[in-house]
């Protein structure tokens, strides 16, 4: 998920390792916060593969700014990573969130809707956060009442979310 809002970002344009944490914040919020700790070492791991180039440039003060870019194989790296998500992509909501976020640089509808089917079927297989007897536990089977609210509420967003992936797979396919 780092490396591949990494790409994306830089994907759209040029941005030092400040500016680009900010986004990625941002887009992954509270949920997953990113540390020094473990960006830099990412930076670094796509520096080292020949897919973001880093260069130094005068700060507004008196620090320098690394800006980072795409090299050539990184714009390449990104679609394939999007073309081919890892299975947690798919399946970790937020992950696909990610997923989403830079899913229009893949330039082939066909392909993002390809992606999208992915989830979907995802979806559409039975699941909860709870189970008896190796069956899915359903919100109106839920023994305690905080446990019915948040089978209740994960019905309710995947429900909205395989409507908007019919339509949005229906809207790539005309």
């Amino acid at each position: 998920m780092l490396e591949l809002s990494i790409l994306g970002f830089l994907f759209e344009e040029p941005l030092h390792g400040y500016e680009l944490k900010a986004r990625i914040q941002g887009l992954s919020g509270h949920i997953r916060p990113v540390s020094d700790g473990a960006l830099y070492p990412a930076i670094s791991r796509l520096v080292k593969a020949g897919l973001v180039d880093q260069r130094t440039e005068p700060g507004s003060g008196a620090a320098p700014r690394r800006i980072l870019s795409l090299t050539e194989a990184g714009r390449t790296e990104l679609p394939a990573r999007l073309r081919h998500p890892k299975e947690a992509e798919i399946t970790d909501g937020q992950r696909f969130f990610t997923l989403l976020a830079f899913l229009h640089h893949l330039p082939d509808p066909a392909e993002q809707a390809a992606v999208l089917r992915r989830r979907q079927a995802f979806l559409d297989i039975p699941a909860s956060f709870f189970y008896r007897d190796g069956e899915p536990v359903r919100a109106e089977e839920a023994p305690r009442l905080f446990r019915e609210g948040m089978l209740r509420i994960a019905r309710a967003t995947s429900t909205e979310e395989k409507k908007w992936l019919a339509e949005a797979i229906g809207s790539l396919e005309e």
